[in-house]
């Protein structure tokens, strides 16, 4: 695996982490009568500050596009996964969340026309055993409300990552993640009024977790999620969404007391496994002339769809059967695009 592939990798990791942190914060310290106040207070703040970072608002079909996306990743979701949060155990509203990896790969291949590798579909399946395995032995009740909210909330933000993958590829992350938050939270904003009434009042623990999953859960999470669909198929995107239910799983045993025995040390892992199976895989590196084949289908390379020619930072690099870039912009186009790199 390239370096700059392994770095980005380990950079888009930062987001499944932050996220399977996100369900023990909403149960150990947010209000639990407010759902869509508490959905808006992580989005709103985090999507602003993005917008003034980034200082770019939506153009043309964004304007529609950011707010199809900003229900899908954000206002729907962030409501369903505040429920799930609330409703069930840390680690197992994480783990139904996991079932991700093999949601983006279904709609990617249905979508993008993006077909999963072998070995990422063989380890999108160890993963889900190992999150099965998880969920299984839990101590407590499992609430069937969380779990529909968890099942839902998962496949919303599936669908809506994978349509993040195939409409903004030359899209910076930031600027990305900017549109979506903000137009979700704008969109939460009457209906929260109308359904929850007036805002909740804030205690200094409130306002800490709020500021927690604004901040590092949405801004950062979602800036360095957006900028990883740009560079990283799908498929492997989706696979390393499976460090969620490790996260929540961790947190909620050592921090929660949830239980934890040798099954679940197995089903960590398979979750695990899967990852690297899934995203640790050797790819031979395309030449350039290969490169403008496929983008050209010229040459007697196979000729990709459009959307399934994902571009790097700033080019429209190919990308070797689908996955991963093959290697970094020139300068001069960077600089003729106006520096669009996340």
């Amino acid at each position: 695996m390239e370096d700059k592939s392994l770095r980005w990798l380990l950079l888009t990791a930062i987001a499944p982490i932050a996220w399977g942190s996100t369900y023990f914060v909403t149960r150990q310290f947010l209000p639990a009568d407010a759902p869509l106040w508490g959905a808006l207070f992580r989005a709103l703040p985090a999507g602003l500050i993005l917008l003034l970072i980034s200082r770019r608002l939506p153009h043309g079909v964004w304007w529609w596009r950011a707010a199809v996306l900003g229900i899908l990743n954000v206002g729907g979701f962030f409501v369903l996964v505040y429920v799930a949060g609330q409703r069930l155990p840390s680690s197992v509203a994480a783990t139904v969340m996991s079932a991700s990896a093999a949601a983006m790969m279904l709609l990617a291949w249905m979508l993008r026309r993006q077909r999963p590798r072998v070995l990422a579909a063989i380890g999108a399946g160890i993963g889900l055993v190992g999150v099965a395995l998880l969920v299984g032995v839990g101590g407590e009740p499992v609430d069937g409300w969380g779990i529909g909210a968890a099942f839902a909330g998962m496949l919303s933000s599936s669908l809506g990552f994978v349509l993040t993958g195939r409409w903004g590829n030359e899209i910076p992350g930031l600027t990305m993640a900017s549109w979506q938050l903000t137009m979700g939270g704008l969109m939460l904003l009457p209906v929260a009024l109308v359904v929850d009434g007036p805002p909740p009042a804030l205690t200094p623990t409130s306002a800490l977790g709020f500021a927690y999953l604004s901040l590092v859960s949405t801004a950062l999470a979602f800036t360095v999620w957006f900028a990883g669909l740009r560079r990283l198929p799908a498929a492997t995107v989706g696979l390393i969404g499976l460090l969620n239910p490790v996260t929540g799983v961790v947190l909620g045993v050592f921090l929660a007391g949830e239980p934890f025995g040798i099954v679940q040390v197995v089903g960590l892992g398979l979750v695990l496994t899967g990852i690297v199976l899934g995203a640790v895989v050797p790819r031979r590196a395309a030449s350039p002339r290969e490169g403008m084949d496929a983008r050209e289908g010229v040459g007697g390379a196979s000729t990709l769809p459009s959307d399934q020619i994902l571009p790097n930072a700033q080019t429209g690099v190919s990308v070797v059967d689908g996955f991963l870039p093959v290697q970094d912009a020139p300068p001069s186009v960077s600089a003729r695009r106006g520096g669009m790199g996340a």
